[in-house]
């Protein structure tokens, strides 16, 4: 097949693309080229600008288009717009945060989806980006027909991922000792690791299988201590302690979701988007591999740069674990 990838070269489309390649098919990668131009060179390397220059696809033809950075409904249209029926099959990547904060307790993908307030916003924020990844699907639809497979993932893991999220607990377990873990043990996570979401995606596009699906694992229940358990099993030395911290003091101390990344902030409105089911993913073909494997590969890959903002500092930590101590008597 002739495929496209839209943003080919960062962490979930590297991985798709390079899926791709390996299955051997021809493979067109569009981007800014900026970081990425040296990758992939048995692809076709197609260079412009989602937003403001898509000259470069012009008078060109793909049996299937997998676009992994839409985020406003507007790139959808000009997107279309620009292939002008020629892109084929249409994979749109979207969210489980597309979901209503109320989704139900491992609900499936005809679960509520949330509002869309502003299709016109030109920012995202915390509060619009479900919406406008649901604005985005709706276009995908309509532009590209009833043959759009959209793919809503959960936390996306693995080597080159650049937001440094999980990459950040694999690191601070690495280094031991009393390590501040947050909320409850068992409040609900669920990861998939990129290179499987990848190999999966281009199996579908081969099978003709078209529809929506969660690209999330595991099926719930699987809470945030059983993945630093996991996480701990692959590089934590000998002696490292989990002290789990309730959300409600850290709350109250100023600690949030980028300070201890993955964390819901206590956010009890919300907990269950971290609970899909993935039947409907795993009866297409998604075979995901075991979370400790995936650890080791961060762990022996090339080292991720540590994301500003991302993260919390050892003395901050040791202070929280300090106070917490002494209220927790």
């Amino acid at each position: 097949m002739r495929i496209l990838v839209i943003g080919g070269t960062a962490f979930v489309g590297r991985h798709i693309a390079q899926a791709a390649l390996d299955a051997g098919h021809d493979v067109s990668l569009f981007h800014r080229g900026l970081t990425g131009a040296a990758l992939f060179p048995e692809a076709t390397h197609l260079t412009g600008d989602r937003d403001t220059d898509l000259s470069a696809l012009a008078g060109r033809s793909f049996d299937a288009t997998i676009d992994v950075c839409g985020y406003f409904p507007r790139q959808v249209h000009s997107l279309a717009a620009a292939l002008g029926g020629r892109g084929g099959r249409y994979v749109f990547i979207s969210s489980v945060s597309a979901y209503s904060a109320a989704v139900p307790w491992n609900y499936s993908e005809s679960g509520p989806l949330a509002e869309v307030t502003d299709e016109d916003a030109t920012t995202i924020t915390n509060e619009n980006y479900g919406g406008l990844k649901v604005a985005c699907e709706r276009a995908a639809t309509q532009l590209f027909g009833p043959g759009v497979t959209i793919i809503r993932p959960t936390y996306v893991i693995g080597p080159h991922d650049r937001g440094y999220r999980f990459p950040w607990w694999v690191n601070r377990l690495a280094r031991g000792g009393r390590v501040l873990a947050p909320g409850h043990p068992d409040d609900p996570i669920q990861l998939i690791d990129a290179r499987d979401q990848a190999s999966w995606l281009v199996s579908m596009l081969e099978r003709g299988i078209s529809g929506t699906f969660h690209a999330v694992n595991p099926a719930p229940p699987f809470g945030f201590g059983q993945m630093l358990a996991a996480i701990a099993a692959e590089v934590a030395p000998a002696g490292t302690e989990l002290v789990w911290v309730n959300s409600e003091f850290l709350v109250s101390h100023g600690v949030d979701g980028a300070a201890l990344p993955l964390w819901a902030e206590g956010d009890s409105d919300a907990v269950n988007l971290s609970a899909a089911n993935p039947a409907a993913a795993f009866s297409a073909g998604l075979t995901p591999r075991p979370l400790r494997e995936t650890v080791a590969d961060i762990r022996d890959s090339a080292p991720i740069p540590a994301r500003p903002g991302v993260g919390i500092s050892a003395d901050r930590e040791a202070e929280l674990l300090a106070s917490w101590t002494t209220e927790a008597g």
